[in-house]
Order: structure tokens, then C-alpha cells, then sequence
């Protein structure tokens, strides 16, 4: 007899919702199993005992809420499928069952209508999602349903984190302790002064070249200044309108600076032949982004001393799966990212962890956590375009939850790789390279006392060059004697631990 679905699955099926992917789905078989899909979704087979007594939508969704990963955006979608007579009963036939007031307090969550319950609503408080299973935020009191409420935001943006194995493991990593074994690798001087004088500039550059911008001068200076006040803001201005519009003026050419959040829909695509248009990514319509935006900040506000990495991820990615702005939503989303690790005192103020330069020597990685939102929205997504590429979302009322309720486990993840492998690679190699290039300075200036800006060029030239100087600058150095030039090649291969060359 071959598996049969139970819990999500069930109700997934029930209610021919296959428009939505479950992280985790149940099956009742034998023998008891458990797999990961090539999507790294789980199916997970239960013995018979795990059945519920009877096949009503109603046990199994009790068995989803006590087995399955929660998805608030398909459980909404179920709960405009169940018939609101047969919730009341089920929740009046045990009103002080665990599972039964959980339900009620979704439904009521969710759908934003109040159940007419006449019996007494009993039991001791219980939290509403297990903090073994998932990150939780702070505790809010529901007198009605004796719910602890400890959700990551509120009915208008709230993200769900499944405590994964992956992602407890790199939690128990300590991003502080890791910076203070970094400072200690190297002088206090030599530290102060890569990050001064490179870790902000690398950053700037990186992020203008995720988007393939090529930034001037001027707006450098203003994104490494920006990126100099991160965490300088109280919680409650964090995502305030006036702050954000503030830092997308400061980072977007003026032309393209915008005054209020965005009241026209917006895209991400490409360019093809014949005026086509290939779309990666539908943005929330207009009409959600105020509540989506006010949605964000009582995030920020439910999860306000949880885990920084995940606050950063959830907060950042979030930002960006909105799209507030007509342009600057990428540079913005990835400054928030140091913006709350510095808020939350993962980064010490003045310090900044060059994640935007990771994500630009792994640019697979970084756009698959992006499309891991994006396409599962794309094939839910109807739309139409006009001959002016203009785009009009046709189903909104399909696809508004998906907006509301996402699952950024897989951005957390990403996010918390990205920093460790940030502090235990990159940042270490940027500085081993800073202390040699101090070393070369040192060294070759003994050889020859030019001047700094000569002296400067010549490790320029050595260093793109593999350590040996290039024939066609030779006569920039005319002044230099042969001998003394090979030399400084020896010298400099030496420090960098070149190997040597034959002539």
C-alpha cells in the first residue's frame, strides 16, 4: 500500500493548493523514513499510530501544527478554504486543548476576523510556536486565547525561521569573539588603519558592483560615510520612511532620489530583443508597501535581541523583497545588513565586516538565496505588460501572502555563512596582504629612497604583475638602475612569497 499524505500534505491536497511548496511533508506508511528532495525540502513518513482518527481538514491540521513546518502563507490559504462553522465547533469541543487555541489564534491572526467562540476559552499559556523548532521574537500576552504570541512580526510582515541543524551550528559561532582573534593577529595600528583606509572603500566598491555600477568619486565618499554612522540610529528609526528616503538620497544619483516609498509597481528583468521583457522578479504592488514597510518595523521591534545575524538577515532581505525605491533597494538592503549587526553589538561601532565583497566573488551563491524567494513566487505570479514595459499584477489577492509571510530560513543561513566566511577568510587574507604591503614598503624604500608616490607605483606595478616588473614601465623609472630593480623584485617576491622566476 503506497504512503499516504497527512497534515500539510493532506490539506495541500484537499484543498488543490499546488501552487504553494511545503518545507517539510508528511506521509503515513511503513517503514518510518525521512528524506531530503532535491529542492531540500523534507518528506518524512510516520507509522500508522501517528494517523489522525478521521481524514477532516480539521486533524489534519492539528497534526501539521504538532509535525510539519508552519507556513503562515499557506495556512492562510487553507483557512479561506474551511468552512468557519466547522473551526468554531472543533475549537469548542476542546477549548482548552493546546493545539485547538493555537488554531483559533492563527485563524483570528491571519484572516483578521474574530471567531464568536461560547464556551470559555481555558488552559495555561502556551507559546505559540516551539523555540526548539523555529526563532522565536518577544513574548506578546493574547488574554483571549492564552497564547503566548512569540512570532517574528506582526498580521502585515512576519517571517518565519526554522531552526535548522545548519543554522544552530553557525549561531553557536560568536562573530564578536571571532573580530577580537582577528585584532589580535595583527598591530593595533595596522588594524585601524585597513579598516579606515580599505575595508569601507572595498565595501563601497563591491556593493556599487553587485549592480553593476561604476560609481563616482563623490558617491563613494558619501556610501563609505553612510556606511560609517551604521547603528547610530535608535530602534525606533531604524525603518523609519523619513530615515530611509534620507539614505537612499544619499547613495542614488540625485536624478533618482525618491521622496516617499514607491506608489507604482516595479520589476526586476532584462532587456531582450524586440522591446521583450524577461521578468526575475515581480515586486509587491503598490498598494502593499506602506503595510509591508509598517509590518518590517514591528518586526524589527518583535525580534529586537534575538540573534543579530538573523535580525540582520530577516530585516535586509526583507527590505529588499519589498522594494520600497525606484533604485538603490540592493545598496540599502546590504548597508542594513551592517546597520543592525552594529545596532545589535555583534560589529563594534567604527568596525565593518566587507560581506558586500563576499557576495561579489560568489555571485552564484548570493543571487540563489535571492531567486530561493523569487521563483516560487513566479510561478504563482500573473501579470500583465504593456508596450511601455509597464507591469500590472492580476492575481494580488494570490500572491499578497506570499509578500506577508515568507520563510527567510534559507536567507539566515546564507547570511550567517556569509559573515563567518567574511572573518575567517577574506578578512584575514586583506589584512595579511595590508601587512605585507607595509613590509614591501619598508623593505624597498632601503633599497632605493624614492619618493612615496614612485614607491607606492612600483608595488603597484610588482604586485598586479606576480612580483615581477613589467618592461613597458621602464621608462616610468628611468632614474633606476637595472640592478637596482631586480632587487627590489627579489625583495618584494620574498615578502609575498612569490615564487622566484627564471630570467
Amino acid at each position: 500500500m503506497p504512503d499516504r499524505p497527512v497534515g500539510s500534505q493532506w490539506l495541500k491536497e484537499h484543498y488543490e493548493l499546488s501552487d504553494y511548496i511545503l518545507t517539510h511533508s508528511s506521509y503515513i506508511g511503513s517503514p518510518e523514513s525521512i528524506e531530503l528532495t532535491s529542492r531540500g525540502c523534507v518528506e518524512q513518513v510516520y507509522t500508522v499510530r501517528y494517523a489522525p482518527a478521521q481524514d477532516t481538514p480539521l486533524l489534519h491540521l492539528e497534526f501539521s501544527l504538532k509535525y510539519d513546518d508552519l507556513n503562515l502563507d499557506f495556512l492562510s490559504a487553507v483557512f479561506e478554504k474551511l468552512p468557519m462553522a466547522d473551526l468554531i465547533a472543533y475549537i469548542e469541543s476542546s477549548p482548552s486543548g493546546r493545539y485547538t487555541r493555537r488554531i483559533g489564534y492563527l485563524y483570528e491572526f491571519l484572516t483578521g476576523r474574530q471567531l464568536v467562540i461560547a464556551t470559555p476559552i481555558a488552559g495555561n499559556y502556551v507559546e505559540l510556536l516551539d523555540p526548539e523548532k523555529y526563532i522565536t521574537g518577544n513574548t506578546i500576552k493574547n488574554a483571549r486565547w492564552h497564547i503566548n504570541d512569540n512570532l517574528l512580526g506582526s498580521r502585515s510582515f512576519c517571517p518565519m525561521v526554522r531552526k535548522t541543524r545548519t543554522l544552530v551550528e553557525l549561531l553557536n559561532q560568536s562573530i564578536p569573539g571571532q573580530i577580537e582573534q582577528l585584532k589580535r593577529s595583527i598591530s593595533e595600528a595596522t588594524f585601524r588603519r585597513a579598516v579606515i583606509n580599505y575595508l569601507y572603500n572595498k565595501e563601497t566598491r563591491s556593493s556599487y558592483e553587485i549592480e553593476r555600477e561604476s560609481p563616482s568619486p563623490d558617491r563613494i565618499e558619501k556610501f563609505i560615510g553612510l556606511l560609517a554612522t551604521a547603528g547610530t540610529e535608535p530602534d525606533n528609526r531604524l525603518l523609519e520612511e523619513h530615515r530611509l528616503v534620507q539614505l537612499q538620497n544619499s547613495i542614488v544619483d540625485s536624478r533618482f532620489a525618491d521622496s516617499t516609498f514607491r506608489n507604482f509597481q516595479n520589476y526586476i528583468g532584462q532587456s531582450l530583443p524586440h522591446n521583450q521583457q524577461l521578468v526575475h522578479y515581480v515586486c509587491p504592488p503598490p498598494s502593499f508597501v506602506y503595510s509591508l514597510m509598517n509590518g518590517l518595523g514591528d518586526t524589527a521591534t518583535k525580534t529586537s535581541g534575538i540573534y543579530p545575524e538573523v535580525r540582520a538577515a530577516i530585516i535586509a532581505f526583507g527590505f529588499v523583497f519589498i522594494h520600497p525605491f525606484e533604485d538603490g533597494n540592493g545598496r540599502l538592503h546590504r548597508f542594513l545588513i551592517h546597520d543592525i549587526l552594529v545596532h545589535d553589538g555583534a560589529v563594534p561601532q567604527g568596525l565593518i565586516i566587507p560581506v558586500s565583497a563576499h557576495m561579489l566573488s560568489n555571485m552564484r551563491e548570493y543571487d540563489g538565496v535571492l531567486e530561493k524567494y523569487s521563483k516560487p513566487l513566479m510561478q504563482r505570479i500573473r501579470y500583465d505588460m504593456n508596450d511601455l514595459c509597464e507591469l500590472l499584477v492580476t492575481n494580488e489577492g494570490k500572491v499578497e501572502n506570499y509578500f506577508r509571510y515568507p520563510d527567510l530560513t534559507d536567507q539566515c543561513i546564507y547570511l550567517a555563512q556569509t559573515i563567518h566566511a567574511t572573518l575567517e577568510h577574506d578578512m584575514p587574507d586583506e589584512l595579511q596582504l595590508i601587512q605585507r604591503y607595509d613590509e614591501a614598503k619598508r623593505v624597498l624604500q632601503n633599497v632605493v629612497d624614492m619618493p612615496d608616490k614612485d614607491l607606492n607605483l612600483m608595488i603597484t606595478f610588482l604586485h598586479q604583475n606576480n612580483g615581477i616588473f613589467p618592461k613597458r614601465r621602464r621608462e616610468r623609472f628611468a632614474k633606476l638602475s637595472d640592478e637596482e630593480i631586480d632587487h627590489m623584485q627579489k625583495k618584494f617576491r620574498e615578502i609575498f612569497e612569490l615564487k622566484d622566476v627564471d630570467k
